[in-house]
């Protein structure tokens, strides 16, 4: 059987019904500059509306009677763009980098993960440290924890860094795995 994949729809923003798209017969008034009109009826606004030569904009349409507003809608419309854009910009993807350590595992290696981690951790990425026990490692738990202490405790003493957990040490599978990140003040 052939399967169809379709695209994902787009999420629809908020739409406001302006001018003749009111169907209410009376609605909550406020003017261009802000002021409550109070409760007026649609064809009232609307005419309102036309003689400031602006939108009559369905701010709220829930209330009872529902609340309009008096705007030019095409600024709005903008305006709302604009602001969502500088949200999306100023919102920061954090990435997991990992950096795997072994039972058996010499020390210039160590070193080596040691300066991967400070690189990953001053970027500002989280900090994945993993230890798989392979075999007869898994009768030594006790030094797969004191190896991946040892590494956290070289990381806390490096100058620049705010070490903290995001996870604490957790036993997984057939291994250790433990997440840090790098807090700024």
């Amino acid at each position: 059987m052939r399967r169809t994949w379709r695209k994902a729809k787009p999420k629809e923003d908020k739409m406001f019904r302006i001018n003749n798209q009111i169907r209410c017969e009376s609605v909550f008034l406020i003017d261009e500059f802000g002021e409550q009109k109070g409760d007026t009826p649609t064809k009232e606004a609307l005419r309102i509306a036309n003689e400031a030569s602006l939108d009559l904009v369905e701010v709220n349409p829930k209330a009872n009677p529902p609340i309009v507003k008096i705007m030019d809608y095409g600024q709005f419309k903008y305006e709302k763009e604009k602001k969502a854009h500088k949200q999306k910009v100023q919102q920061k993807k954090v990435n997991t980098k990992g950096v795997r350590l072994s039972v058996r595992i010499s020390e210039h290696d160590l070193d080596l993960r040691l300066k991967q981690a400070i690189k990953f951790l001053e970027k500002g990425h989280k900090l994945k440290i993993e230890l798989i026990l392979k075999g007869r490692e898994k009768a030594h738990p006790g030094k797969a924890k004191e190896i991946i202490e040892n590494f956290v405790t070289k990381l806390k003493e490096t100058k620049g860094l705010n070490i903290e957990a995001e996870q604490d040490l957790t036993k997984r599978g057939g291994g250790f795995i433990m997440i840090l990140l790098n807090k700024k003040d």
